[in-house]
C-alpha cells in the first residue's frame, strides 16, 4: 500500500513525538488533581506552572497573561464575548469579512446583547488595508478582532499597525493566531495586541487544547464559573496532561520552524504545474501572494473545476488536501474568504487547499504536483 501523503496541516497537525513522552507521565503516574494541597499534587503543578512559563516565553507574555482553554475557538469565544460583557457601554465590534468561523459566528451572537458588527472588506489578497479600518473606527468601538493569518489563503495581516489605529480611538484589539503561533515568530508585545488565541494541535499538540493570551490590565469577563482555576477566569480541573504537551509542542516547533523550506515545496508544486503547460493566470491562479502569504497555506483554484472532485482524486491516490475551511465542511460551497477576495466564480469553484508543514519532504511535493497534473489534465489533452 502506497503511503499515505498527508497536506492538510491547517486543518489539523501529526502529534509531536516529544509532546508524546512528555504527557504520558501525566495520564498515568502523575494523575493528582493540581488544585489539591497534598504533596502527591505538588509535581502536577509544578508542571502546570512550567508549561506556563514555557508558553508565555515563546510568545514574549507573562506567564500570568497565559489562560488555558479547550482550543481555538473557546478562545475565540471568550476574547469576543469576555471583551464586551466586562464594558457594556461600548457595543460595537470590528472584524473582517476573512474571519475564522468561531469569530464571526461570536461576533453574530454578540448582535443578541443588542451589538452592532462592522464586517470590513479585504483586498484581493486578502489583506486589510489599514486605511480601511481608520475609516471605520470611531471612539464606541468596544473591540476589534482580525486574524494574524488566515486558514483559507494564509493571507498575514498587518496586526501591529492594525492594533495601534484601534488603541488610539480606544478600542481593544484581538487577533486570532491560531494558524501564526508556532509558525511564523509571534511576539504579542511587538504586535501590541490585548487578547490572542492559540490552538494546540495547528503546532504538533494534542486536540481539545489552547490558550487565550490576556494582557494584564484588560478587563475581561469570566468564561466558566465554578472554581478558583485559570486565577478564577476560567473555571474546572485543568487537563495537565494535554496542558504539558502543548507547551512542548510550541517550544519544539518553535525551534524547528523553515518557512524558507516549506516555500521550496509549494515552488515545486507550481514549477510541475506550469512544466506541463499549464499557465497561472488562465489556467489555475494562486491565492494571495508570497509577500502576502505565509508559507504552509497554499490556495490554488482551477479554472472549470470543481475543488470537491480535485480533493476525491487526490484521496483516491492517497493524498490528503482541503478545498478550504475544514471547520465548514457540511455543505459544498464557494467559502466566504474566497469570495471576499473576489475570486471569479469559474475559478471559485475549483479552488483547493494544500497545506504543508516540516515532515512534508520534497518527493511528496512533486507527487502532489504530478498528481494535480494528471486529474486537472496537461495543457492539450
Amino acid at each position: 500500500m502506497p503511503r499515505l501523503i498527508y497536506a492538510d496541516n491547517a486543518a489539523t497537525t501529526q502529534l509531536n513525538k516529544t509532546a508524546i513522552e512528555v504527557m504520558k507521565p501525566f495520564w498515568l503516574y502523575e494523575y493528582a488533581n493540581p488544585s489539591q494541597p497534598y504533596s502527591f499534587s505538588r509535581k502536577v503543578k509544578n508542571a502546570l506552572k512550567e508549561a506556563r512559563n514555557t508558553i508565555a516565553e515563546c510568545i514574549n507574555a507573562l506567564p500570568n497573561e497565559i489562560y488555558f482553554t479547550s482550543g481555538g475557538t473557546e478562545s475565540d469565544n471568550w476574547a469576543i464575548q469576555g471583551a464586551v460583557l466586562a464594558n457594556r457601554d461600548k457595543k460595537t465590534i470590528i472584524t473582517s469579512q476573512i474571519e475564522h468561523h468561531a469569530v464571526l459566528k461570536s461576533c453574530k451572537y454578540m448582535e443578541n446583547f443588542g451589538c452592532n458588527v462592522i464586517y470590513l472588506p479585504v483586498n484581493c489578497l486578502g489583506i486589510l488595508e489599514p486605511k480601511v479600518l481608520s475609516n471605520a473606527i470611531t471612539s464606541d468601538i468596544n473591540l476589534v478582532s482580525i486574524m494574524l493569518v488566515n486558514n483559507e489563503i494564509g493571507a498575514r495581516q498587518d496586526i501591529k499597525k492594525l492594533a495601534k489605529i484601534a488603541h488610539d480611538r480606544g478600542a481593544l484589539f484581538h487577533t486570532d493566531a491560531v494558524q501564526a503561533v508556532g509558525h511564523i515568530k509571534v511576539d504579542v508585545k511587538d504586535l501590541g495586541v490585548d487578547l490572542m488565541s492559540a490552538s494546540a494541535h495547528k503546532f504538533g499538540g494534542p486536540k481539545g487544547i489552547g490558550f487565550l493570551y490576556v494582557k494584564n490590565g484588560i478587563n475581561i469577563h469570566p468564561f466558566m464559573k465554578g472554581g478558583a482555576q485559570e486565577f478564577n477566569f476560567r473555571a474546572g480541573t485543568e487537563n495537565v496532561p494535554a496542558i504539558v504537551g502543548m507547551a512542548t509542542a510550541l517550544q519544539q516547533s518553535v525551534l524547528q520552524r523553515d518557512l524558507g523550506y516549506i516555500n521550496s515545496l509549494e515552488n515545486t508544486i507550481v514549477h510541475i504545474l506550469k512544466g506541463n503547460g499549464l499557465t497561472e493566470g488562465i489556467d489555475f491562479i494562486i491565492n494571495g501572494n508570497e509577500e502576502s502569504r505565509v508559507p504552509g497555506i497554499f490556495s490554488l483554484s482551477f479554472a472549470g473545476k470543481s475543488g470537491e472532485m480535485i480533493l476525491h482524486r487526490m484521496d483516491l491516490m492517497g493524498i490528503m488536501i482541503s478545498t478550504g475551511a475544514a471547520c465548514d465542511n457540511v455543505h459544498t460551497k464557494i467559502s466566504h474568504v474566497i469570495r471576499a477576495i473576489g475570486v471569479k466564480e469559474d475559478f471559485a469553484q475549483g479552488t483547493i487547499r494544500i497545506s504543508l508543514g516540516m515532515d512534508n519532504t520534497l518527493e511528496e511535493a512533486k507527487q502532489i504536483g504530478d498528481a494535480l497534473v494528471k486529474i486537472i489534465g496537461k495543457k492539450g489533452d
